[in-house]
């Protein structure tokens, strides 16, 4: 069997990766894995079941209720399936992004995970992104890229982002709430936020999305020869 491609991409909040992976895979004809989602959908059931992110008893007497699953839709856009209802929309709310970090750094929480998100790669050519799939998820990734730009480039984003979505979003906010996630992140004990050492390095500040996409296509093409 042809052996794979997957393309990691790690990188703190809001840097861009969901935008850039899912053009990069409409593109090359890859499969996109949004593991940011996967997460938020963990998330977002102990919300529902009224369990704190912290509460780690809570979540460990309730983690075998669920199920989470990913479907992609004729257009190749990933869906989250949680017990089997769609909640891709409902998950995208910055409180359920806050609360993703924290559940995201329990190891039974990623355990739980691990081998569907390998599974995909095993079976199709991937553009996964998240926090560790260069370093955990997708060690032996044929291509790996760290997507980074100031926090106050990604606070811009993001509030522009909400505001477009008709959800109230403020500068000051949203840039406190990224600052307090990328300390999440990186201080984590299970898989924290770190540069792979053969990864490269895409800083997006000051960058269109134009311009990210052909320069991660540069490394890609340099890497795989296609």
């Amino acid at each position: 069997m042809e052996k794979k491609i997957s393309i990691a991409i790690d990188g703190p909040s809001g840097a861009g990766k969901s935008t850039i992976a899912r053009r990069l895979a409409k593109e090359l004809g890859y499969y996109y894995v949004d593991t940011g989602a996967i997460y938020r959908t963990v998330a977002y059931f102990f919300d529902l079941w009224g369990i704190a992110p912290k509460d780690l008893d809570g979540i460990s007497r309730y983690i075998d209720e669920l199920t989470v699953d990913i479907v992609y839709d004729d257009d190749g856009l990933q869906h989250m399936l949680m017990n089997g209802m769609d909640v891709t929309e409902d998950i995208r709310t910055q409180d359920i992004a806050q609360k993703a970090s924290l559940i995201s750094a329990y190891e039974i929480v990623r355990e739980m995970l691990l081998d569907m998100q390998r599974d995909v790669a095993r079976k199709h050519n991937v553009i996964m992104d998240g926090r560790d799939i260069g370093t955990v998820v997708l060690p032996k990734a044929t291509v790996k890229i760290f997507l980074t730009a100031s926090a106050e480039e990604r606070a811009r984003r993001r509030t522009e982002e909400l505001l477009a979505k008709g959800q109230k979003a403020q500068y000051q906010t949203v840039l406190a709430q990224i600052r307090q996630r990328d300390d999440q992140d990186i201080h984590r004990k299970a898989a924290p936020l770190k540069m792979a050492r053969d990864s490269v390095k895409v800083d997006t500040t000051g960058m269109d999305i134009d311009a990210v996409v052909a320069e991660i296509r540069r490394i890609v093409e340099e890497k795989t020869g296609k």
